[in-house]
């Protein structure tokens, strides 16, 4: 095994990693380097990896169980877990909001592997940011009153998918995806079943109440927080070269992927990895 470099990227969150061959599938001692460094840093870049859809999935299911098809977006031909995001031209991005992935269900993913197919020359990049960054920089009392509070989560701008087009009066596919895609409770503080650290998690795109208050005392709880999470100082901004990779922590992370390339196209393979093979215990959310 070469001898593995890493650049940290910000004092909060991201490390850039080389040394490092993603051109066929890593052996046990990188895969167990490559998680290692994913706990220290939330979300690790690999640049210029001659990564193909085989390998980019035994290094998924290393990490753990890949996802099946998204609900909502397509995957590769013969690689039903590799989702395809691509957009641009015509197509309207449609993923440019601070999220944490899929937080309606009950047991949100604990990781993501994303390949650059197709990047624009200029435009593209995502950001990520560290909600246990964000949670330790709340003033103390505001942190000890959001322990033991839960939060709601649903569909947010998935919504869209189920009403464009559909005349006025009962939302009936809403309804039906409602009911097949779910919704979810979870604590609005959470510990990292790994590094033993607080972190926030709630996010724009999914979270919409606060369990126990008003509508309005909800919203307003929400939206300071939001502001809040969405510093600078709490962010690391990730620039698409022909055969990056990134991996992320969906736990403990919210990202951004910007929306800014059109005309060009963006063409992005993910792998979403349901459960952390090499935790003993839970994964937050379990039931």
């Amino acid at each position: 095994m070469s001898k593995i470099e890493t650049m940290r990227l910000t004092p909060a969150i991201g490390a850039e990693i080389a040394g490092v061959d993603l051109s066929r599938p890593p052996c046990d001692a990188v895969c167990d380097a490559l998680y290692a460094l994913l706990m220290d840093h939330q979300v690790i870049f690999l640049r210029d990896q001659r990564m193909d859809p085989a390998t980019q999935m035994a290094l998924a299911e290393d990490f753990g169980e890949p996802e099946p098809p998204h609900p909502v977006y397509p995957h590769l031909e013969g690689y039903p877990s590799i989702m395809v995001l691509d957009f641009g031209g015509d197509v309207v991005p449609d993923t440019d909001v601070w999220h944490t992935d899929v937080t309606y269900r009950g047991s949100p993913p604990f990781a993501s592997i994303l390949r650059g197919h197709r990047v624009p020359a200029v435009g593209g990049d995502t950001l990520w940011l560290s909600m246990t960054a964000a949670h330790d920089g709340l003033p103390d009392g505001l942190r000890s009153d959001l322990t033991g509070l839960r939060c709601v989560h649903d569909l947010g701008d998935f919504r869209n998918s189920f009403t464009q087009g559909v005349p006025d009066g009962p939302a009936t596919a809403l309804a039906e995806a409602h009911a097949r895609m779910g919704c979810a409770i979870h604590p609005l503080v959470r510990t990292h079943p790994v590094t033993g650290r607080d972190f926030l998690f709630c996010n724009p795109g999914f979270t919409i109440h606060v369990e126990g208050l008003t509508a309005s005392d909800s919203r307003s709880l929400l939206n300071h927080l939001f502001d809040h999470i969405v510093r600078p100082e709490y962010q690391v901004r990730f620039r698409w070269t022909p055969g990056a990779v990134a991996i992320w922590d969906n736990r403990c992370t919210m990202h951004y992927p910007l929306g800014d390339y059109a005309p060009e196209r963006r063409i992005m393979h993910r792998i979403t990895v349901t459960r952390d093979r090499r935790l003993d215990g839970p994964e937050p959310g379990d039931r």
